[in-house]
């Protein structure tokens, strides 16, 4: 399926994972939109995938109204559910403290329960991790909830999700910020959405907690700054701001509190005020940014 814009290049929205953080994605897509950029192909993964269905399946401003209420009844409980809920759930499974049910319900009630991916407005894959394969896998037809489910299973937070007999993890195990997949798929221009910490150096660690999250962290960056060396001549990427200078570090305790949303609003609005300001100065752009 084939629109380029104005220009005549392909542009890509690519939505990288981040669990909360990933509210920052809401307020950039409401910037590009504000811009009159449009996307002719989405990627994601993780949280990136959940945002980036729910905007091809509508790319335009409604979407964002939708993105707005599915992250205000996550911050409501409608996801994560009660403590008494996860500890019921940690016992009978063994593995992980959620249930993906709800998750799929705020999906088949924003997309519709036979929603596929190949019947999205907009072209749209999304990441995950294959378990049997220990691989990198993207879904680009079937289920769009079986295929978000997959790219944000995180291990011992959801289930792993079975597709058609495979078992996949999330995809920010192999591909975090998928840029190279969007330059496989031909996009002239890529706009990243990512959540944030990645410009911020790394130290080794000194406390037992910063082991891992120092390990995280390099297996996050790494395909990413490795894809962003590797561009293709004439390639033009667009990595948008967060506008966030509250976020935790990267060896911060509280980044492991997925469940806080109480900063969910602010850093969406700071996420489109700073992305607007770049889009002004660094994009050609069909309608000038509002104020």
């Amino acid at each position: 399926m084939d629109h380029p814009g104005d220009d005549g290049a392909r542009t890509a929205f690519v939505l990288g994972g981040g669990g909360v953080l990933g509210a920052v994605q809401v307020g950039m897509l409401a910037a590009l939109l504000d811009a009159g950029i449009r996307p002719d192909l989405i990627f994601g993964t993780s949280v990136g995938a959940l945002n980036g269905a729910l905007l091809a399946a509508d790319p335009g401003p409604a979407a964002i109204g939708r993105l707005r209420e599915l992250w205000a009844a996550a911050a409501a409980g409608g996801v994560f559910g009660s403590a008494v809920g996860r500890l019921r759930t940690l016992v009978s499974s063994g593995t992980h403290l959620h249930p993906a049910a709800p998750l799929r319900h705020a999906l088949d009630r924003e997309l519709g329960p036979d929603a596929r991916i190949e019947e999205l407005v907009v072209p749209f894959q999304c990441c995950a991790a294959s378990i049997e394969r220990a691989a990198e896998h993207w879904f680009d037809r079937g289920p769009v909830a079986d295929a978000v489910l997959a790219s944000c299973a995180v291990p011992g937070l959801l289930p792993p999700a079975e597709v058609d007999g495979e078992h996949f993890l999330d995809g920010g195990l192999v591909n975090s910020i998928p840029v190279s997949r969007a330059v496989e798929a031909g996009a002239q221009r890529i706009f990243v959405l990512h959540v944030g910490r990645i410009d911020r150096p790394l130290r080794p660690p000194r406390r037992p907690w910063e082991v891992a999250l120092v390990a995280f962290e390099i297996a996050r960056r790494h395909r990413f700054a490795r894809d962003m060396a590797s561009l293709p001549a004439g390639t033009e990427v667009h990595v948008l701001p967060t506008g966030d200078v509250s976020a935790p570090r990267y060896d911060d305790l509280s980044v492991l509190r997925y469940r806080d949303f109480s900063r969910v609003s602010r850093r969406s609005e700071a996420a489109h005020r700073a992305s607007l300001d770049y889009l002004r100065t660094h994009v050609r752009t069909r309608t000038p940014p509002g104020p």
